[in-house]
């Protein structure tokens, strides 16, 4: 069987600094970088806990190449899917039960 995954991206609050990752499990790894879990990473470092974009994929495998895709873009490409998706920035977290 197939697992699905998210690719989304976090930023601190004041949208200065962007994270994109991956994971099969969205709320969990959020709830991760929001409690600081790994203390020495990127995301603990620079404050990053606000959920501002998120996309479900079937397979887990299109999700991390999204990702890899979305990294290897510029900061202007990522402020414009995040834009198209969440123009207001808002913290997205109390969507995830949703899905």
């Amino acid at each position: 069987m197939q697992r699905g995954g998210h690719v989304y991206i976090i930023t601190n609050k004041n949208n200065t600094v962007l994270y994109t990752g991956s994971s099969t499990t969205l709320r969990r790894r959020i709830e991760q970088h929001q409690l600081k879990y790994y203390p020495e990473s990127f995301t603990a470092k620079y404050n990053c806990n606000k959920l501002v974009y998120y996309k479900h994929y079937l397979r887990i495998e299109e999700a991390i190449a999204e990702e890899q895709r979305i990294k290897a873009g510029s900061r202007a490409a990522k402020v414009n899917l995040i834009n198209s998706q969440n123009p207001e920035w808002k913290d997205l977290w109390s969507e995830i039960d949703l899905i």
